[in-house]
């Protein structure tokens, strides 16, 4: 049985994930988080979902959106770079961003030479620009109505300008530390980039449909609580307006009378960090039996 054949009608939800590359273990982490198990195939391709019908299909990242353009796949785990740069070579594409999932960060950059006193996009004008995301590049120079010449590479990118191939370069940054061993400097940020969950612009068929809507709770949950944790402390009556300036992060707390009513017990989900500062603050303020507790699951 062909398992990625592009029947007009399927019952399973199939995903598209980067099979090797910085998105593939995150992204498999965060499915596993949502409560999801599969069976790999020999081929390591294709994951059978075990406890649910989600099946995973591994593949270049490059390769996810022109899944789901086609139908092949039903959502997909790629990064905004590569999304947005396949959505620009096409006159109409049906994908489209529908979460953004937090890991993977990083940004489209414009980097020049270190020694170029860099004032405005206009100094690009007749230059030479190397980058593997002509299309977004491309649309940049347009709205700066900036006259430049884009070459295309598809790797070493940043070594282009060392080896005279180009003036400057568009690629993505992280740390930046590539840059500077290239003795560039990022000058101008195109696109902020995270991995997200991207599907189509139609509606999936309602076979489909339901399982995704479960999958997207899940994956809410699970980024909703993962910096979160939940905090409980004792307070008297007097002091919990000073108390709850001190937890602007927080979800509306609930509480119980104690002692007569005159102190609350009480507890509030957090969704920032919870410091030790954080809970001497609290203490000052009138808080008391200061406890943090981790969250392991939530569903809204």
């Amino acid at each position: 049985m062909n398992l990625i054949s592009a029947s007009p009608r399927r019952d399973r939800l199939r995903i598209a994930i980067q099979k090797n590359g910085r998105l593939s273990e995150p992204a498999r982490a965060l499915l596993g988080s949502c409560g999801l198990s599969w069976r790999e195939s020999p081929d390591k391709l294709f994951c059978y979902g075990d406890n649910a019908p989600v099946d995973l299909l591994l593949v270049r990242d490059d390769d996810i959106p022109g899944l789901i353009d086609s139908g092949l796949c039903d959502l997909g785990i790629v990064g905004r770079n590569v999304l947005c740069e396949q959505a620009s070579e096409r006159e109409s594409a049906n994908f489209r961003e529908w979460r953004a999932l937090g890991f993977g960060l990083c940004r489209l950059a414009l980097a020049v030479p270190q020694e170029w006193d860099w004032h405005a996009p206009t100094q690009l004008l007749g230059k030479r620009i190397a980058t593997s995301y002509p299309a977004l590049t491309r649309a940049w120079l347009r709205e700066q109505k900036v006259d430049a010449e884009v070459v295309v590479l598809n790797g070493s990118v940043e070594i282009a300008p060392r080896l005279g191939q180009a003036d400057a370069i568009c690629d993505l940054v992280s740390s930046g530390a590539t840059l500077s061993a290239n003795q560039l400097k990022p000058v101008c940020d195109l696109l902020q980039s995270e991995a997200v969950l991207t599907g189509p612009v139609t509606e999936l068929d309602p076979e489909l449909a339901e399982t995704a809507q479960m999958l997207l709770r899940r994956i809410d949950g699970v980024l909703r609580i993962r910096d979160s944790k939940l905090l409980m402390f004792q307070a008297p009556r007097s002091a919990v307006a000073d108390v709850l300036r001190l937890l602007p992060d927080a979800e509306a707390p609930t509480s119980f009378p104690m002692d007569g009513g005159e102190v609350l017990a009480m507890q509030a989900l957090c969704h920032g960090v919870v410091s030790w500062q954080r809970l001497e603050e609290l203490k000052r303020a009138g808080a008391r039996a200061l406890m943090v507790l981790p969250v392991e699951r939530m569903l809204a």
